[in-house]
Order: structure tokens, then sequence, then C-alpha cells
């Protein structure tokens, strides 16, 4: 006889009391610890229903699938088939169970955005709260006129935070203005014309010999990275802003620090000295930009914070009048500025519907026109006397990360996520396109020498090229390797007739390439 439960010759035969079912004991008495009842019936059963059978010594007759080779390999075949159907099941359980998993977790980085966007528009809700809620600016006349700001920003004015605390009408560019402007324009113009290039310009040999002459670190080490720079030709003085929020002025002769301009919240995204005076001007991402100004002690001090934008500003540039100036933003304006009075007479937003914050401006030598680069690949330029878009020119891969015009008046170099583009601004064409880097390495600067004749671009490296006309190539001079060790350079700029080249990276140390000579000052 069988067991009821494997259908083979019991080893230990034991009978139901209540059934009559014949079983193996070792089977039973597991189902009966398990369930408590009888497998085939389902009646209740314990362990003292079980009665023991005494036989003789089984023998265990083969399978008749055994008696034979061609049995065994079917019976081998049956297990290899059910072996292959239970990988099957296991392998479409797995892939279900990934699917879940995936669908899981693309609900939860859905979820993690959403809820970002949400915090994101909170944030601004109650900043646009805050500032309906702040009381009307003090009037100038209440304000003692013995209070002062001091040096390098450690405190700003509270005469002026008040006066640029609520919101305020701009009072727009007046006809005086306008007037002002286009003379100057015509100045320039007319002495454009005649401009012949300073015979005391580095020539091309002397910038093919250039090395590195001096290094010199400037901001803290735990936020490394020198992110713009400007030179006041005038007295070979270099400003450099950086993610520690501090800007730094440097006596590039004696190699000395003139003064560090503390005040900033966030990085200094933009540096730019006044031609005429003793002015910096220094734009943040904390969304505010400040005009400093040097006195006889060599400290700097915040005279003006300038707070009409919503997002961080990203450039600011001056008028060739010396007289104003224009900042960029990422909430989508350009603010046209008085400089002495640092008043904001007007704000410019494109009308045409897109929302695209600007990340770059510059403007053009003879001042009646700005260009702006933006988060969408776009370079846009401005009539500055009405304010209008009087042109765009598009085919840059990512955000435009600097502008330079050139001397000549009718170049145009833009840089961005692809390279460097040329426009000619008389048929509103791109001529010439660099592609010196991969796909991955950005292009973070891109700068004319004051003459117009050469043209320094910045990435991963840093090159020089000679400056020719629409038609005729423009030659790489020179190539300077990135000695920061981080494969970043983030602003470039030429000295006072090309004579040398300052660099800044996403390290802490202001670089210069030049000519070695005796009085060179030591590397710092």
């Amino acid at each position: 006889m069988n067991c009821s439960i494997s259908g083979e010759v019991p080893e230990d035969p034991v009978v139901s009391k209540k059934s009559g079912l014949l079983f193996e004991k070792r089977l039973i008495e597991t189902h009966i610890a398990d369930y408590g009842k009888c497998p085939i019936t389902g009646e209740p059963l314990t362990l003292d229903d079980l009665v023991p059978i005494k036989t003789g010594k089984i023998v265990k007759p083969r399978p008749v699938q055994a008696a034979s080779i061609p049995g065994m390999l079917g019976m081998f075949q049956n297990e290899w088939d059910g072996l292959m159907l239970s990988n099957f099941a296991l392998e479409q359980q797995l892939h279900t169970a990934r699917q879940e998993l995936s669908h899981a977790l693309y609900q939860h980085d859905a979820a993690c955005r959403v809820i970002a966007r949400l915090k994101k528009e909170r944030d601004e809700a109650r900043s646009l709260l805050a500032t309906a809620e702040r009381p009307f600016p003090v009037s100038a006349n209440a304000i003692p006129a013995n209070v002062s700001g001091l040096s390098n920003g450690k405190r700003a004015a509270e005469d002026d935070e008040m006066a640029h605390g609520g919101k305020k009408m701009h009072p727009g560019i007046t006809s005086a203005i306008i007037s002002e402007l286009t003379d100057c324009n015509a100045a320039l113009s007319q002495q454009r014309k005649k401009r012949q290039i300073s015979t005391t310009l580095a020539p091309v040999e002397s910038i093919e010999a250039y090395t590195q002459i001096s290094s010199h670190p400037f901001h803290k080490t735990n936020k490394p990275g020198i992110i713009s720079l400007d030179i006041l030709y005038s007295k070979d003085l270099i400003a450099t802003g950086g993610i520690d929020m501090n800007a730094v002025i440097f006596d590039r002769p004696s190699g000395q620090i003139l003064s560090t301009l503390s005040g900033h919240s966030k990085k200094v995204t933009s540096v730019k000295f006044v031609a005429q005076g003793e002015s910096l001007l220094t734009s943040s991402a904390d969304k505010t930009v400040r005009v400093w100004q040097g006195s006889e002690d060599g400290n700097y001090n915040c005279k003006h914070i300038l707070r009409d934008h919503t997002a961080e500003v990203q450039a600011v540039t001056v008028h060739a009048t010396n007289n104003y100036f224009v900042t960029a933003s990422l909430d989508g304006t350009w603010c046209f500025y008085d400089l002495s009075s640092g008043t904001c007479l007007t704000q410019v937003a494109d009308t045409s519907g897109s929302s695209e914050g600007y990340t770059s401006a510059a403007f053009h030598p003879d001042g009646l026109i700005i260009g702006t680069g933006t988060t969408d690949a776009l370079v846009k330029i401005w009539d500055v006397k009405n304010q209008s878009n009087v042109a765009k020119f598009d085919g840059h891969t990512g955000s435009v990360t600097a502008i330079s015009f050139s001397e000549n008046g009718y170049f145009l170099a833009t840089a961005a996520h692809d390279g460097v583009k040329l426009w000619d601004l008389r048929k509103l064409k791109n001529f010439r396109n660099f592609a010196p880097y991969d796909s991955e390495t950005p292009t973070n600067s891109v700068e004319f020498d004051h003459s117009g004749s050469y043209l320094a671009v910045a990435g991963s490296d840093i090159r020089i090229y000679q400056v020719a006309n629409v038609k005729s190539e423009w030659n790489c001079i020179k190539t300077f390797p990135d000695l920061s060790g981080t494969g970043k350079v983030t602003c470039v700029k030429f000295g006072p007739d090309s004579k040398y080249i300052a660099v800044g990276s996403m390290d802490r140390n202001l670089r210069i390439f030049g000519q070695p000579s005796e009085d060179t000052p030591t590397e710092s």
C-alpha cells in the first residue's frame, strides 16, 4: 500500500483511526503539527489518532521508467523542463518587481520635484509679501548729513538701504541724458575712424613668449573660485570677484592687495571699474549691486546698495561717459543707472513675452547699443535711447556666458557651452565659430583686448587669437594651460597694451601671464 500523501510505499507506516488512511509517519506528523487536521478528509486529527503498523522490511520497487535508458532520459527531460519552467517563473517575478520598483522611484522623484517647486513658490510669495509690507522709504532730507559708510563695506550706509528699500517709480532716460549719450557716440565714432594701433601694443612675437610670471592667492580657501575680474588701465589695478562673497582690489605693479570689499551675502558675479574716478561696481547672486567709492587712504566705502532686481544679478557694464551703467539679471530685466546718485532710471524687460534671464551684458564702445546674453542661448542687441530690442542672434547651445565688443565697433564675440561665435554687426550675421573644447567643456569667457587686435578665449585653458577681418583666418597664436588644476578658467582680461594677461580660475589664485622682467613682482 502507498502513502496517501506521497503516493510512495511508506518506510514507517501509520494509519488514521478516524479515516483508516495510510500515511508515512514523518509526513503526517509534520502536517498535523502545521495544520492539525487530516490532509485528505480535512477532519481534525491529532498524533493520538495515529496507529503505527508493524511490517517487514520493505523493498521499494524500482520505477518502471528507471528500468531502461530511454525511461531514465525521459525522467531527466521532465525534471529539466520543470526546472526551466520554474526559472522562467522566477524571471517573470523579478521583472515585475523591477517594474514596480522603477514606478515607485519615478513617483518619488516626481513628488520631490513638486515639493521643491511648491517650496520655491512659497518662498517667492513670502518675499513678495515682505516687500509689500516694507515701510515707505524715508526721505533723504530726514537723514543726518554727517552719517557716512565705513571702509570695505563692513557696515553699509543705513540711509542707502532705506532709500532703496521699497519699490520706486523709475524716472526714465531723459532727453538730456539721451543728448549726452548721442554726443559721446558721435565723438567716439569720429575718433574711431582716425584710430591707429598704439605703437606700444605688445606684438604677436611677445605674446607667443608669454608665460606665468606671478600667482596671487586672494580669496578664502573654504569657498575657492574667482569668477569675475576687471582692470583699471590708468592705475594698473585689478579687481576680482569670488565665490567667497568678497571682491579684492590688487595693485599689480607693487603686488599688494589694496582692499578687500565685504558686504555681499552670496558670490560676486561681476566687477567693473569706472574708468574715471575711484569707483568700483560689484554685482552678486544676492540680487543686489553695490557701488564702492575709493578714498584717500586706499579703502573703498559702500556708497550705494541697489535692490531693483528680483533674481541673481549676473553682469554689470559701464557706459563710455563713465556716468551711467547697466546691470543684467536672471529676472529677465536690465536696469540703466545713474552712477553718481545710484538711481535706476529705467528697468527694461523683453516685451515679446519670453521668460529667459540675462547671463551677460556689455556696452558697445560707442555707447548707444548694448548686448545681452540669455539663458536660452540668445544674444539680444538693444537700442539704449528707446530701450528697444533691435536684433537677435541665435545659434548657441546653452546660456551665453560672456559678450565682448571689439574696439573697431563692428565685431561682437559671444561665448556659450558650444564655444565662441563672431558676429558682424554691419550685416547682423555670424561669420566665424571657434569650438576649442570638447562637448562637455563650456567656454566661460571671451574678451577682445583694448585695441581690438587680440581675442582671448577661456574654458579648460586660455587661447589667444589674432584678430583678422571677416574673410581672413583668425590664427591661434598662443595657448596657456590652466595651472589651477581645476580645469575651469572662468575669466580672462588683457592688461594695458596687452603687456600681460590676467586669468581667474576656480581656485583662489589670480594668475598673471606675460614676459618676465626685472621689475616683475614676485609670486605671492
